[in-house]
């Protein structure tokens, strides 16, 4: 048993350096006999193996936060999960989830395990950072996905419940500010979730499954074998109308696909790639 003597003002002390709970701020010092440098490691340990222990449950709330440079040209997005609606409210969670965005803003890391290695600004990682929250809040804490886009113009958009993001690239914009265009783009593939662009975007499997279940349907209606390609045909036609952003109908005037849409918008104005994340899809 420590003899050390651990006083109120050590434990705020080692609080307001991990933020940890009071209680297990003083359990560690009094572990540690009082050696700060050594408590901090007994809480990081600590929230390891919190981390280990959640690391199958899942993790369907959170929040997206994107950030788009200014020239327009680039665009992040980090959804940072968490287990319960509850914690994504949380303060601490809410300040890593923009230091995080901050770190991929400033050193333009390619994917999540990159992100993950940079250093914050107290000299952690961002992953211990998780590491350590996951510790103090007791709940499995993540980057889900991290998305870092470039493109002749980049436009966002984030739904109301923070659960949601897109990302979208735009080409052909000549100089036009299509701003509000790309946000109704944007919109729309928040609300009708697009497999691809464009047909020539769409999963050969996933074409090949929507081929066969046409057949399938159209067999069971009893029709002629000799109409069952024509009609299937017809019905990935329509499957590319409904699920590829830019033959799908405009949401906001249903009398022109979005491929026109932007037509009319800036003469050539397309979409070359988007990114819809959404957190407990």
């Amino acid at each position: 048993m420590s003899t050390v003597q651990i006083s109120a003002a050590d434990v705020n002390k080692l609080r307001q350096q991990t933020g940890a709970g009071m209680m297990d701020c003083k359990k560690a010092l009094v572990e540690a006999n009082g050696d700060f440098e050594a408590a901090v490691d007994l809480l990081r340990k600590k929230g390891q193996k919190v981390s280990a222990a959640r690391s199958g449950n899942a993790t369907s709330e959170g929040l997206v936060s994107i950030a788009v440079s200014a020239d327009g040209t680039n665009g992040k997005l980090v959804a940072l999960a968490c287990e319960t609606e509850p914690v994504s409210k949380v303060e601490d969670f809410r300040n890593l989830a923009q230091a995080v965005l901050a770190a991929a803003v400033a050193n333009n890391p390619a994917t999540a395990e990159e992100l993950s290695a940079i250093a914050l600004e107290d000299g952690r990682t961002v992953a211990e950072t998780i590491t350590e929250l996951t510790g103090k809040i007791g709940e499995k804490i993540v980057i889900q996905e991290y998305v870092n886009i470039s493109g002749e113009k980049i436009v966002s958009y984030i739904h109301s419940n923070g659960k949601m993001g897109v990302l979208v690239v735009f080409e052909g914009a000549n100089g036009v500010d299509i701003t509000e265009a790309g946000k109704d783009v944007a919109m729309q593939i928040a609300a009708m979730n697009p497999v691809a662009v464009d047909k020539d975007g769409v999963d050969p499997a996933t074409i090949e499954r929507e081929i066969e279940i046409a057949k399938d349907v159209i067999r069971q209606e009893g029709k002629p074998e000799e109409m069952v390609e024509k009609i299937a045909a017809g019905k990935l036609n329509k499957f590319y109308k409904d699920s590829t952003l830019l033959n799908q109908e405009f949401v906001k005037d249903s009398s022109v696909d979005v491929r026109k849409f932007l037509d009319n918008t800036v003469k050539g104005l397309t979409v070359s790639a988007f990114k819809r994340v959404q957190l407990g899809a």
